[in-house]
């Protein structure tokens, strides 16, 4: 089998369509996880056992569970709960919980990073715990995992394309949608695996720039 440039070309302003929506849906899912990962991690640090443990519980079961599962079954199953996404939001929403869980270890270790004399000297201080938490606490420990933060972002992407498999016109269905129209697969496969390497190289080289940076 050659390559077949008439095909790449023909192809090329579909791949740039579904990189937007790589993009997006990438963007998006993870401002998802970056809000509700912060969010895990301080209900896992509750003085409450009532609020540790059913989250400590859910999010132990989402990370052990494929994400593939629960993409399957955003889409498939909460429909007939009459709980309906379009399905891109269902792929940025499962994208977003998913890595959620990821991200609250990686903020937990932050937190558990920053030196007990902070929070000894905010109460000091008699700081209200969530102006101890915004003001104090979380400042410190967001700048010591922003690295791994990226990381995720990373992973996310490689990962985004299984919102394919719910029909979401991101860069692999349009390379699926072009071998079935056009027989030429070789073409569009190569040319998604291209695009991916550009993106998510530079950045995970970015990612290691930034942490040995803020390891000084």
């Amino acid at each position: 089998m050659t390559w077949n440039w008439d095909v790449a070309r023909d192809f090329l302003p579909d791949l740039l369509d579904g990189l937007l929506i790589t993009l997006q849906a990438t963007a998006l899912g993870s401002v998802l996880a970056f809000a509700l990962g912060l969010v895990w991690a301080m209900a896992l640090r509750s003085p409450t056992r009532f609020v540790r443990w059913p989250v400590g519980v859910f999010v132990e079961f989402i990370r052990n569970t494929p994400l593939l599962v629960q993409l399957f079954f955003f889409y498939w199953v909460l429909p007939s709960w009459d709980i309906k996404f379009s399905a891109l939001t269902t792929g940025v929403i499962a994208l977003g919980l998913h890595y959620s869980t990821y991200v609250a270890e990686v903020y937990r270790a932050g937190i558990d990073g920053v030196p007990v004399g902070q929070w000894e000297a905010a109460t000091a201080l008699n700081m209200a715990r969530g102006r101890t938490w915004f003001v104090v606490i979380l400042p410190q420990a967001i700048r010591r995992v922003v690295p791994a933060l990226g990381n995720y972002v990373i992973a996310m992407l490689k990962d985004s394309p299984m919102i394919a498999l719910i029909g979401v016109a991101d860069m692999l269905q349009k390379a699926r949608s072009e071998g079935a129209t056009s027989f030429q697969y070789i073409e569009p496969y190569t040319m998604v695996g291209i695009a991916f390497i550009l993106i998510s190289y530079p950045a995970s080289l970015l990612m290691r720039a930034l942490e040995r940076r803020l390891g000084h």
